[in-house]
């Protein structure tokens, strides 16, 4: 019996989710801070992935908006610092 595509994501949301967070926590402690955001975005994409299967679309988009908005101003801090530690 093959599961239908709902629930592929779904199962595939939630091994990102705990994958990615375990990455994240255990993972190799790079000093570079923008392999630190990329290492955060794999459960982010988790999370999205799971919202998705449930067809919460406003709660999906809402995650998405501020996701975006973060790594924008993650980024932006990101160098700030850069330029001021040189």
């Amino acid at each position: 019996m093959i599961p239908d595509l709902i629930t592929l994501t779904m199962y595939c949301g939630y091994i990102m989710l705990i994958g990615g967070t375990m990455g994240a926590i255990f993972g190799p402690q790079a000093n570079d801070p923008f392999k630190k955001l990329l290492n955060m975005e794999v459960p982010a994409m988790g999370v999205a992935l799971i919202l998705l299967s449930y067809n919460h679309t406003l709660a999906l988009m809402t995650f998405l908006t501020v996701n975006t908005i973060l790594i924008i101003v993650f980024v932006r801090a990101i160098i700030k610092n850069e330029e001021i530690g040189r």
